[in-house]
């Protein structure tokens, strides 16, 4: 037998995820639990990368099996597509192994024509049930299939309501509808030049190329970037028997949660509307109802679901998020999957569940994104700012956290405006995936219809964005770029400000204060500190940053950036005369001046860290960075150094370099100076005996030496540190000790380990140079290329955000083998901004690191990744 390419629902199962995709497993997988799931069957997402590759052209053996599973379920529904009597409709559905909610396409009552249509009627005696879900198909594969314009549908439908004196969609009849769908016919011709498709097959396999062709579509490429899902996955594709919740009053559909995904309570979260399709809680086009309120509505299907909806939590062990729709009264579970939450909702859920002794604590540890708590440590308003400002008015809370900043009404203007600087509000009369960049670069997303279930509120909580959503006492009008609320008037650039935790929204810029962790978040992250092995420092080049990583939990300071500290503005004047200077003894005088400041820094650090291990780098960037820019900051170092400008211009000029990345910086500072790197010698270690002495903190100094290619070159900075060190320690009167080591950040460094750890104590992995010189690309310049790369499907993504596992990787592990076996108590470390990302943090784990090393914000994000990391 070949390969094959399509699976029933009944041949899969959970863990065919990579193969039927994430909504194709659950289904086979609700379909061997023996749960009310409409049948059909899954397209596999290796059929899509070989669609993809054989230039979006279906092989024959993939028709041939898409066929028989065609004639497959009509055999299971007794019905068959496209026929004149009781026709079998079907849905055409995306289903990536990893979630995408929203970012690809679906069809639904996929087989409707001018035959069928008429059949459908008589089979349910119900013909405005009939034409209202033609129409919606018409519009629906037009959009969707085709790529005609949807807003030529809805304009017409809108007009059409007006003229008619109708306010819902539900409001027409049968007759108004079926004049709808003939006129979206004609719209299709208008457009397309030739009629609709009539024939089911046709329509079948193009719903599936749409779906298929949506994996590349720009909002997917957008999303999968986000969220590191690789192209190579493709999609599988869900071809499933329609059930309609648009037949009546005893007809529905709904999205619900087993737990609030806002909160991470436990109890039922979610809205359905009556007579209608799944769209339309989704789109967010009708306000829908509470869940809880079903129980009313048809108390009998309310009881079946929450039994199912329980059953599933305890089968896949995770919060759910369930799609469902009633038809005439019977209950039919369409997809469930494990739902996104906010991450004060996932901490809770994960507690929760340990407590509930449904889940470990190792499998609690592996239900959150790392990534997300990100979102916790965010600003929230400033409480008395709050109190004394007044809500305009409210929303629904769809998704928590503090936004505040500039309205702009459409996602590329809140994308250009933020690129600027500016904070921004989007605000929108619904969102769609095509919004996924202005969401993303919006503080905050305000919208006038959908409930807590849009595609707003799901992508909001999704990235961490405070949303509000519908919010129908807003008057948009989008062509003027206003809206109306509470009796004022927003134009475009206009302030306000959006609580997510409430749904309130105020007319004006109220300021955030930082938050606060405890409860869940420190029950919660002691469980992945007893789970992981990697240490977890943090970059920070004051006591100020110091302090908020420690409160953050890192265990030490990876890389102090001792430059950093000589921008001060009573710092910079001595530092240029450093540069400046004609010989040794100006440079040195100026140095004795800049000492003290530099010894101050360390001593304030050392004490905010205590006994914690602290890596301080010495001076890395080109001299030129510290350079006068005008002739009246030339005018006063010229005067301080009893020089004319004309001097230190020429000077200055001499300093400039054509590459300066790859130029005079790091150790061949040191060399050519090497009494730059003795002054930062004596700081260093006159700072840990001062605490020493003071506090009595056992500080053991870690000195790095940056950008070392050649071990003579490290030989030679360590020989001035080892002097000037052991002479201070030595008038000091005390036992200090201190490590030397270098930042590997050159490839040459990496293939020359095993000679550079015989001088080094510790290697730290500088991967953000180290990712430039291997790909022979500056982060500064590589803006216009990497869109292009990214474009062109040459790189998924930018190589300096995530580390490069087969190139820099590469060169790591050849460092880590030759550094440890010439030196086996060699201490390894990662400080580039690499050790905050979950994906790299698990590659020096497997790599054998020691430590990884990130800002401080990103601290609980690497320990939650080195304890995944260790768990995987």
């Amino acid at each position: 037998m070949g390969k094959k390419y399509v699976y029933m629902f009944t041949e899969g199962n959970a863990d065919m995820r990579n193969l039927l995709g994430g909504k194709g497993a659950n289904l086979a997988e609700m379909t061997n639990m023996g749960l009310p799931i409409p049948q059909g069957f899954t397209v596999t997402t290796e059929t899509c990368t070989e669609f993809n590759e054989n230039n979006k052209v279906f092989n024959d053996e993939m028709k041939a099996q898409i066929n028989k599973a065609v004639e497959k379920l009509e055999e299971i529904a007794g019905k068959k597509l496209g026929a004149d009597e009781n026709p079998l409709l079907v849905s055409v559905r995306s289903g990536a192994r990893a979630s995408m909610p929203g970012m690809m396409d679906t069809v639904l009552n996929l087989g409707l024509n001018d035959v069928s249509v008429e059949g459908l009627a008589k089979a349910t005696n119900n013909p405005r049930f009939a034409y209202d879900s033609y129409r919606r198909f018409i519009m629906m594969f037009a959009d969707v299939v085709i790529g005609v314009s949807k807003s030529k549908f809805e304009r017409y439908l809108d007009k059409f309501k007006e003229e008619k004196g109708y306010k819902f969609d539900t409001d027409l009849s049968a007759e108004d509808l079926k004049a709808v769908a003939d006129k979206f016919k004609e719209i299709y011709f208008e457009d397309q030049g030739v009629p609709f498709p009539q024939e089911p097959t046709e329509q079948l396999y193009s719903a599936i190329k749409a779906v298929f062709h949506s994996w590349d579509n720009p909002r997917a490429f957008v999303y999968r970037r986000m969220n590191d899902i690789p192209y190579s996955w493709g999609t599988a594709v869900n071809v499933q028997m329609m059930v309609f919740g648009n037949m009546g009053d005893t007809s529905g559909t709904g999205v619900a949660f087993t737990r609030n995904a806002a909160t991470g309570e436990k109890a039922m979260f979610g809205e359905y509307l009556i007579n209608a399709q799944g769209e339309d809680v989704v789109a967010g086009v009708r306000t829908p109802k509470p869940i809880a309120t079903l129980e009313k509505d048809m108390p009998a299907v309310y009881k079946q679901f929450c039994e199912i909806a329980r059953k599933l939590e305890e089968h896949y062990k995770d919060m759910q998020d369930m799609e469902f729709t009633i038809e005439n009264g019977k209950l039919y579970f369409l997809q469930t999957r494990n739902g996104k939450r906010t991450a004060n909702a996932a901490l809770k859920i994960a507690v929760d569940m340990v407590n509930e002794g449904l889940i470990t604590e190792e499998e609690a540890i592996m239900k959150v994104d790392p990534k997300q708590l990100d979102q916790l440590l965010h600003p929230a308003f400033d409480q008395n700012k709050l109190k004394s400002a007044k809500p305009l008015g409210k929303g629904l809370p769809a998704s928590p956290g503090a936004g505040a900043g500039k309205v702009y009404f459409t996602a590329d203007e809140a994308k250009n405006a933020a690129e600027k600087g500016e904070r921004v509000v989007l605000v929108r009369l619904e969102t769609s995936p095509e919004d996924i960049e202005g969401m993303a670069a919006a503080q905050g997303i305000l919208t006038v219809r959908g409930g807590m279930t849009s595609h707003a509120a799901v992508v909001a909580r999704g990235m961490g964005r405070c949303c509000v959503s519908g919010c129908e006492e807003i008057k948009m009008d989008e062509a003027a770029k206003t809206f109306t609320l509470g009796g004022m008037t927003f134009k475009e650039g206009d302030y306000i400000s959006l609580d997510g935790a409430t749904g309130f929204i105020y007319g004006e810029d109220i300021p955030t204060t930082e938050p606060e962790i405890s409860g869940d978040f420190a029950k919660f992250m002691g469980w992945a500190d007893k789970a992981r092995r990697l240490k977890v420092r943090t970059n920070a080049d004051t006591p100020k940053d110091a302090a908020k990583a420690v409160e953050f939990g890192a265990e030490g300071i990876g890389l102090t950036r001792t430059e950093h500290m000589f921008f001060e503005e009573n710092r910079i004047l001595k530092f240029r005369e450093v540069i400046l200077s004609d010989n040794i003894e100006e440079r040195a005088a100026a140095l004795e001046v800049i000492r003290p400041f530099q010894e101050e820094d360390f001593v304030g650090i050392y004490e905010a860290m205590g006994e914690r291990p602290v890596t301080i780098r010495l001076l890395d960037p080109p001299l030129h960075e510290f350079l006068p820019t005008n002739d009246e900051d030339f005018e006063i170092i010229a005067k301080e150094m009893g020089k004319t400008v004309e001097e230190l211009k020429i000077k200055a000029r001499g300093l400039h370099e054509l590459n300066p990345m790859m130029g005079h910086r790091g150790c061949r500072l040191a060399v050519s100076y090497p009494e730059i790197a003795e002054m930062q010698a004596k700081a260093i270690i006159s700072a840990a005996v001062k605490v020493k002495k003071e506090k009595g903190f056992n500080i053991v100094p870690e000195i790095m030496i940056p950008l070392v290619g050649d071990v003579k070159e490290l030989s030679f900075v360590k020989k001035v540190i080892d002097e000037t060190a052991e002479k201070i320690i030595e008038e000091s009167g005390i036992e200090l000790k201190y490590l030397v080591g270098t930042m590997i950040e050159i490839p040459r460094a990496c293939i020359t380990a095993d000679e550079i750890a015989k001088e080094a104590e510790f290697f730290s992995f500088g991967t953000n140079d180290l990712t430039q010189m291997t790909y022979g690309l500056s982060r500064d310049d590589a803006g216009k290329i990497l869109s292009d790369y990214i474009d062109k499907k040459i790189y998924e993504g930018d190589p300096t955000a995530k580390l490069d596992r087969n190139g820099v990787g590469e060169l790591m592990k050849i460092a880590v083998g030759k550094g440890r076996a010439a030196r086996a108590d060699l201490h390894l470390g990662i400080c580039g901004e690499h050790g905050g990302d979950p994906s790299s943090v698990e590659f020096c784990h497997m790599i054998g690191l020691d430590y990884v090393s990130c800002s401080p914000f990103r601290v609980p994000i690497a320990r939650l990744a080195a304890a995944q990391a260790a768990l995987r």
